[in-house]
């Protein structure tokens, strides 16, 4: 036993080489949603190959998910739960309250008597294992729900009720993003080879149809920009109790009803949640700033590339947002959460970056380069990594970003 345990590693140590051997090992979810009491019940069962995982610690939220209980060792320190299942495997089971209230107290998710919308991530906590090298998980999730309803979640369906999870960038294998159940209307359609999915519950006012013509205009120049693209789409919505806004996921992002899908400063919230999907960008503390600056930037380019905004309002987007962010010094940009002004500040410091490429290179090449190389580099965003994306595609170092402070 201990010879064998010799050779187990953290998820976060590297993945083992193609050339090593594989020892796989089964993972099963099962989710049932309980809408008389706004729960779900959660069971994590450890199947064949479970001597491959010593133990599990899972990062809890106990205002989310409560009531474990498991076969073997089940040890919390309030903030993390260690499961150390028996060599055999085992279940581990617990519940989880599905909706949650936003500090305006409008809900970022909900379940009522006829559906629910929430993200995978707040039901699911995330883990970290102590594991033989080379062991794989083939986790699958199995969906239990009331007569009537119907279940869309960015995953693909193995057969009714049956959903593989793969989280190709994660050590490991939850299902996350967003997730619509109940009583939905769901439209579907595959653009730029992408399977889309816009998915509602019925008599919230939600505008499939638009969404889908919306994205079939924008969605393959934001192909062009980043070939790597997921290959399942899902945007949920609905009106209200929900908050008022978009909020973006793996594979999957929420948009209010009401949301317009064009504003009429030209900006576009869907849009915007679109690039974060499709980027998956995020950044070191201090610099979201970056990332959300490339979102809006890319979210109006991409609009105008695509036709759906005109030249003269794409500029006056771009003036808009100068007038919002222009009083901001510099120094303020090194915030924790870049919103409002601080963002519109940051699309006026890209722009100025993309224009300084274009007249450096005589227009052969632009911040397009830059974005494709921190997407490609699939590391947190800081402003060293972006000055080096920059003088990389320029051949010198950015003047427009010489004074930008750099975050923590």
């Amino acid at each position: 036993m201990i010879a064998r345990f010799a050779a187990f590693c953290l998820l976060a140590a590297a993945l083992p080489t193609a050339a090593a051997e594989v020892f796989p090992y089964e993972l099963r979810y099962d989710l049932t949603l309980k809408p008389g009491s706004d729960r779900a019940e959660i069971v994590l069962t450890l199947g064949e190959g479970a001597q491959h995982v010593r133990w599990m610690r899972f990062s809890v939220d106990p205002e989310r998910q409560q009531g474990f209980d498991a076969d073997g060792e089940l040890e919390s320190d309030g903030e993390h739960l260690t499961w150390t299942p028996p060599d055999g495997g085992g279940q581990l089971k617990y519940t989880a309250t599905v909706s949650h209230r936003r500090a305006g107290g409008r809900f970022d998710a909900r379940m009522t008597d006829d559906w629910a919308l929430f993200r995978g991530d707040d039901v699911f906590p995330s883990a970290r294992l102590l594991q033989e090298a080379g062991a794989e998980a083939e986790a699958e999730l199995h969906v239990y729900l009331p007569q009537g309803w119907s279940f869309v979640a960015p995953y693909e369906r193995l057969r009714p009720g049956v959903y593989r999870i793969e989280n190709p960038a994660r050590g490991f294998d939850r299902p996350t993003g967003w997730i619509a159940a109940g009583r939905l209307g769901v439209r579907r359609e595959r653009i730029a080879r992408v399977h889309v999915a816009v998915a509602g519950p019925l008599n919230q006012g939600v505008r499939r149809l638009d969404v889908l013509a919306f994205l079939n205009w924008n969605l393959p120049r934001l192909r062009a920009l980043v070939d790597e693209m997921p290959e399942r789409l899902l945007l949920v919505s609905a009106g209200d109790e929900m908050w008022r806004g978009g909020l973006s996921g793996p594979d999957s992002l929420y948009l209010h009803a009401d949301r317009p899908l064009l504003s009429e400063n030209g900006t576009s919230t869907l849009m915007h949640e679109l690039v974060h999907v499709v980027t998956g960008l995020a950044a070191t503390d201090g610099n979201d700033w970056i990332v959300e600056g490339l979102a809006e930037y890319y979210a109006l380019k991409v609009m105008w590339r695509s036709g759906t905004i005109s030249e003269r309002r794409y500029k006056s987007a771009f003036e808009h947002l100068e007038d919002w962010g222009g009083d901001l010094e510099l120094a303020d940009l090194a915030v924790e959460r870049s919103r409002g002004p601080v963002t519109a500040r940051a699309v006026g410091i890209l722009r100025a970056v993309d224009l300084e490429i274009h007249r450096e290179t005589d227009g052969e090449h632009s911040l397009d380069e830059v974005l494709r190389h921190l997407v490609a580099a699939g590391k947190k965003v800081d402003l060293a990594g972006l000055r080096k994306a920059v003088q990389a595609a320029m051949g010198s170092p950015a003047k427009s970003l010489g004074d930008v402070p750099s975050g923590s």
